[in-house]
């Protein structure tokens, strides 16, 4: 937890929760000062406190769109004078990082866009947003490229799956330092969501980084990847049978791995948190850690109303009947979701279900929504409290805290952000 922001990770949240008010615009930001800070800083500007949206065009009216809880209702901007500026403030808690977009209406007709004065992006398996940093937030050091850390070896491999009735893709990541010496064994962490944790959440470069630190142990990590993933993920016996039955041996009898419950973790985000969750409840004595990242545990708190539709029946089932007989499935647990997420609630009411059962349960709530990059920093935090009681190398080289600067200069007109060029 961010200790600076106790009094938000503290603070009864529910869907109406306002965590950022909207504040007056600071006079000083007049057309002429914006032109000048267009060069000088960049947006959005941030202080402690207040963070400033701009937008610089012909417009009817912008407005900010966002994806999760606590922000105000209204999020439309306020064109200054006669200018072409159009201004937003809010006071985002420091620390924050919040993905956006912008619907600017134009005779008429709404289009939503990135912000073109705001170089930080992050990309989705939907597309791409812009990305804020309040005053106070910056990349972690373990999301970060060091060249100083050697690369992991990716290798491609299908696994055969009578479960699922299909072949079933799989990116191993094997550590730098690999070796096929049966003296030499490697704990196992399983990762749902695979290739979108690679391609999203840095998982390469983060596993990296913490090895290189020795902050984990030299892991081998399964990335894999569902094909019907709301159906899969959904406490599907299939899917778990697959999991602990199929790919776990797998990977056992080709790899030289420790074995055992306490030398698995399985792991996952949103859909692939309920997937892990679920699995470990069926199979309690395979994984002795789980990773649950912004699970949609729908059902686990007393707001949480019955489904309004059959994708989530199947989730919230399985989380009342959880909930209705709690019992330990796991050694550790780590958990982590953002506090601008509709998910907080929910989260925030299985901890203590999971803690009661008698695990080992910490709980990380992140100044952010439900986003590839608030999962990228949160596994910089997991990874090595999962594996702290165990496997770890004796030389512990902690991360830094980087230094808080200005943000980037934007881009200047014209300028057109290519794919990838993200937050990280």
């Amino acid at each position: 937890m961010n200790e600076a922001n106790r009094s938000i990770t503290e603070r009864e949240i529910t869907i109406g929760t306002e965590l950022a008010p909207r504040l007056a615009l600071d006079p000083a930001h007049t057309p002429e000062a914006l032109d000048q800070l267009v060069f000088d800083r960049g947006f959005p500007l941030t202080a402690p406190g207040v963070t400033t949206f701009a937008y610089r065009g012909a417009a009817d009216s912008v407005r900010l769109v966002h994806f999760g809880i606590g922000l105000p209702d209204d999020l439309g901007f306020e064109r200054l004078a006669d200018s072409d500026w159009w201004l937003l403030a809010l006071g985002l808690p420091d620390g924050t990082r919040l993905e956006y977009k912008l619907e600017v209406v134009e005779h008429g007709q709404p289009r939503m866009i990135e912000d073109p004065l705001n170089p930080f992006g992050a990309r989705n398996p939907f597309g791409q947003n812009s990305v804020c940093r309040s005053s106070g937030y910056a990349v972690p050091p373990w999301a970060l490229n060091d060249p100083a850390a050697e690369a992991g070896l990716p290798r491609s491999l299908t696994v055969p799956s009578d479960s699922l009735g299909r072949p079933v893709p799989v990116t191993v990541y094997l550590p730098a330092t690999f070796r096929t010496d049966p003296q030499h064994r490697f704990p196992l962490l399983v990762m749902h969501d695979g290739t979108d944790y690679l391609h999203y959440a840095a998982a390469a470069t983060v596993l990296d980084n913490l090895i290189h630190r020795g902050l984990v142990p030299e892991f081998v990590v399964a990335f894999s990847d569902p094909v019907e993933r709301l159906t899969e993920y959904a406490d599907d016996e299939r899917h778990a049978r697959f999991v602990a039955e199929e790919l776990v041996p797998y990977l056992e009898a080709h790899l030289p791995l420790v074995g055992g419950r306490d030398g698995r973790c399985l792991g996952g985000a949103s859909f692939g948190a309920v997937a892990t969750l679920s699995t470990a409840v069926r199979y309690p004595e395979t994984f002795g850690r789980l990773l649950l990242q912004s699970g949609s545990f729908a059902g686990a708190s007393a707001v949480c109303t019955e489904p309004m539709d059959d994708l989530w029946t199947p989730v919230y089932d399985f989380v009342r009947r959880y909930a209705a007989a709690p019992h330990a499935v796991a050694d550790r647990v780590f958990m982590s979701c953002g506090v601008f997420e509709p998910m907080i609630t929910e989260n925030r009411a299985l901890r203590p279900l999971l803690k009661d059962s008698g695990m080992h349960v910490v709980m990380s709530e992140a100044l952010d929504g439900h986003t590839w990059g608030c999962w990228r920093d949160e596994l910089g935090l997991g990874l090595p409290w999962l594996f702290a009681d165990s496997f770890r190398p004796r030389d512990v080289r902690p991360f830094e805290r980087p230094p808080q600067g200005p943000p980037a200069p934007p881009p200047v007109a014209g300028y057109a952000r290519p794919p990838g060029d993200d937050d990280g």
